[in-house]
């Protein structure tokens, strides 16, 4: 059973395993915060078109 411990304990592909994983997570998490910002902006500059639009009167000629 030690060498099995010892052995787990000096492999570090495991840890690589583990880094890529946070890497990962936080990679999402950021993308995920930048989806958000980008979705409200685009919703509120759509509103205020539609408000713009439904206020504009055209020429008549």
């Amino acid at each position: 059973m030690e060498t099995f411990f010892q052995r787990f304990v000096g492999e570090e592909k495991g840890a690589v395993t583990v880094d890529w994983v946070v890497l990962v997570a936080g990679v999402l998490s950021l993308c995920a915060a930048v989806f958000g910002a980008v979705q409200t902006g685009t919703m509120d500059l759509t509103d205020g078109t539609s408000e713009y639009l439904e206020e504009f009167e055209p020429f008549t000629g």
